[in-house]
């Protein structure tokens, strides 16, 4: 007889995290290399190339479609088996990036650059929602994404022809980020956040995080600024819970 029976499961318990974050990470290189592929071949080929990948774009966007309604079928028939259900979402989230980037890509290529730095984002957002804890997970989830509102502010606040449909958004965000800190305050949050959570890193992130869209929103130079202290944050706040998990 074992000394320990239990041993065995909690191994696999210290292992499904880990196991998670590398998931996140290997399926974030992959679709950082089909950018990149993007990049060399559309972006910066020749003419050739340029006029044989406009053509790809449509066909790869066509194909994550179909990828992406096959997934959702495989989840829908496979709900409840949870192992096989995760697959299914699996092959429905490659389908929808493959869908959605080439799609943008294609319309306008000014969306490679933000597709190039959103990927790494929710790439290492999904490492921390695996490793972290969930206070963690979502306060750094609401700072990154509030990083990536203030880089479309910096960008396109100025903008004629969509300068008023971000503005609009950025306004709409902040409203957002409201809700959020009322749902944390009344619990409301349900799985992403335990009742035992501490919710002082949530009002932290939306309280920083409407208050440099705010500023974006008055002056779009200073959301430069803005961005780089809620960088600074967002190092910050991995780096102690870093310590803390450890």
């Amino acid at each position: 007889m074992p000394k320990n029976p239990n041993s065995k499961s909690k191994s696999v318990k210290r292992d499904e995290p880990m196991t998670g974050a590398m998931k996140f990470f290997l399926a974030g290189c992959v679709a950082e290399l089909y950018l990149l592929v993007i990049r060399r071949f559309y972006v910066n080929g020749t003419l050739e190339q340029v006029v044989a990948w406009d053509d790809y774009l449509k066909v790869f966007a066509c194909v994550g479609v179909a990828v992406l309604a096959v997934g959702l079928v495989l989840s829908l028939l496979w709900k409840s088996d949870k192992k096989k259900r995760v697959i299914g979402w699996s092959v429905f989230a490659a389908g929808a990036f493959l869908a959605l980037a080439s799609f943008l890509v294609h319309r306008n290529m000014a969306f490679l650059s933000l597709l190039t730095v959103v990927v790494p984002v929710v790439m290492v957002l999904g490492i921390l929602w695996s490793l972290y804890d969930r206070e963690c997970a979502l306060a750094l989830s609401i700072l990154a994404a509030s990083l990536v509102v203030l880089w479309v502010c910096r960008r396109e606040m100025d903008s004629m022809y969509i300068g008023t449909y971000v503005k609009i958004a950025a306004v709409l965000y902040i409203v957002v980020l409201a809700a959020a800190a009322l749902l944390t305050k009344s619990g409301r949050l349900g799985k992403l956040l335990p009742t035992d959570a501490d919710p002082l890193p949530i009002y932290v992130a939306c309280g920083l995080s409407a208050v440099a869209v705010a500023v974006a929103l008055i002056n779009t130079a200073a959301a430069y600024y803005a961005m780089w202290i809620l960088a600074v944050v967002v190092f910050a706040l991995a780096v102690y819970y870093t310590v803390k998990q450890l």
